[in-house]
């Protein structure tokens, strides 16, 4: 089975969007879960709480968006 150049860069993005999934989900849920780290940064990401109510937060902002975004084209389609 041989892949083609393209295959290879789609191949490569989408590992590279898992290993960030991945990551991200670590410093925003798991690293709660855990006990105390005695690591400089793993303490760090532990204790912080940006990723965990950037998340929520973002739902609302992107309701926003896409009935503004619907809004915009009704208006220019009816114009």
């Amino acid at each position: 089975m041989r892949f083609s150049r393209e295959d290879m860069v789609g191949l490569s993005f989408v590992a590279f969007g898992v290993t960030l999934f991945v990551g991200f989900f670590y410093a925003a849920v798991v690293s709660k879960l855990l006990p105390p780290y005695e690591n400089q940064l793993l303490a760090a990401i532990q204790n912080d709480w940006y990723y965990c109510l950037l998340v929520p937060l973002t739902l609302p902002v992107i309701i926003v968006a896409v009935y503004l975004h619907w809004l915009s084209m009704k208006m220019f389609k009816h114009a």
